[in-house]
């Protein structure tokens, strides 16, 4: 006896998924960036329910707000990003479909897994937490293969992609391995989170953007050459490995030891590149403004290790890492999926007034993100702060996937 399988859809609507489904998964930026605003929306959603009291959830903001934000969210949106310009990069093929769509699926999986296990049962969101790994390490070793192929002799920018992350592979690994408790899990936890951000995120997005930017540039401002310090992914990877470090093992005050040349670095740095900001559109100036977020993330680090030194009372909470996060990261991604948005459904990559109000916002956002920093010495003060930025955020996202994640779910 043969038993018809075929699951009770009508025929029109089967096609009509799998017409959208093809369309969906064209391009690598669309499932991944899509995930990354969802998953980002509805974490920040979770972290501002407990602030807020409405939520209870039995895990440590370090898994349900740093963990999230660092292995989970910020992640998801960049691998789409290098799964389109890897291969260019390298001169090789485009990644195929069925391959990077995957990996999409295990990272669907585990981020709505660990989601739902810290809201109902965080006995379990480790296990979520394996396959994300398992996925991460499957994403390295695609990107590792496509760099080993390619046969162009200068791939340094990729090279520090994969040392990138690896390093998050690492620190991924360490904490996972400190949610069990011992001796020295809350030590491990803390390397494990500062090694992720700094060495694992911030490495890969700082890779991608001074390849990407300048190259961007040249197509707004002809003419325009930067002028790159030689290994300067290398110097800043090895100080930041030592503020990694340093936060893990040291007093706050030590700090200045990496900061001071950080901010002297990568000020210089930018300073070399002479970005033409009044040269070009609303959707290439608002990269520049990210990039300056990081010498301001790196001052603001080193006046809180001074202060820790002359007035330890006064507490700057996680004032650099959320500098680093809300100014530097979310501005690129709204920089960049704006761009690659448009430009892969077949418009013009452009800011109109929109999308340009939505980068002043973020900026103002990042702001209140500091000044609440500031406000920790006055619970009160602090946690209406907190939440307001967080609601903000949440609000400046959901306006903008109105546009942009409706282009992302038509597909091209």
């Amino acid at each position: 006896m043969v038993f018809d399988q075929t699951p009770n859809v009508p025929p029109l609507k089967q096609k009509g998924f799998k017409v959208w489904y093809k369309k969906f998964s064209s391009q690598p930026h669309q499932p991944f960036f899509a995930s990354g605003i969802i998953f980002f929306i509805l974490f920040l959603s979770v972290f501002t329910g407990v602030y807020s009291g409405l939520i209870n959830v039995d895990a440590s903001v370090l898994t349900y707000h740093a963990y999230s934000m660092i292995f989970v969210v910020f992640i998801q949106f960049f691998l789409g990003f290098l799964f389109v310009v890897f291969p260019r990069f390298l001169m090789q093929a485009e990644i195929q479909p069925k391959v990077y769509m995957k990996q999409f699926q295990l990272y669907l999986l585990s981020s709505l897994g660990i989601l739902l296990s810290l809201l109902f049962f965080s006995k379990i969101t480790v296990v979520f937490q394996l396959i994300m790994f398992v996925a991460q390490i499957l994403s390295f070793k695609l990107l590792f293969e496509i760099h080993k192929k390619s046969l162009m002799k200068v791939k340094e920018d990729t090279k520090w992609v994969l040392i990138g992350f690896a390093s998050g592979l690492v620190a991924h690994f360490l904490f996972i391995v400190s949610s069990f408790d011992f001796n020295y899990s809350f030590l491990i936890n803390k390397l494990a989170l500062n090694a992720g951000f700094y060495l694992f995120l911030f490495m890969i997005i700082f890779a991608i953007s001074q390849r990407m930017i300048p190259f961007f540039t040249t197509a707004k401002a002809p003419g325009y050459v930067v002028n790159k310090t030689k290994n300067i992914l290398l110097y800043i990877y090895v100080l930041l490995a030592l503020k990694v470090l340093v936060l893990a093992f040291l007093d706050t005050a030590f700090n200045l030891l990496v900061d001071i040349p950080l901010f002297i670095l990568i000020t210089r740095e930018l300073v070399k590149w002479k970005l033409p900001f009044f040269k070009v559109p609303a959707i290439m100036w608002v990269l520049y403004l990210a990039l300056y977020w990081i010498p301001v993330a790196f001052l603001l680090s080193i006046v809180e290790s001074i202060m820790a030194i002359y007035s330890p009372e006064i507490l700057f909470e996680k004032v650099v890492v959320h500098t680093i996060a809300l100014g530097y990261f979310v501005t690129v991604l709204l920089g960049f999926g704006t761009r690659v948005v448009l430009g892969h459904s077949g418009s013009t990559p452009h800011a109109n007034n929109f999308a340009i109000a939505i980068f002043i916002a973020a900026q103002f956002i990042a702001l209140l993100r500091i000044i609440s920093s500031f406000a920790l010495n006055s619970d009160n003060l602090y946690l209406t702060l907190i939440n307001t930025t967080a609601i903000l955020l949440i609000v400046g996202l959901i306006i903008w996937s109105t546009k942009y994640l409706t282009i992302l779910f038509k597909g091209k």
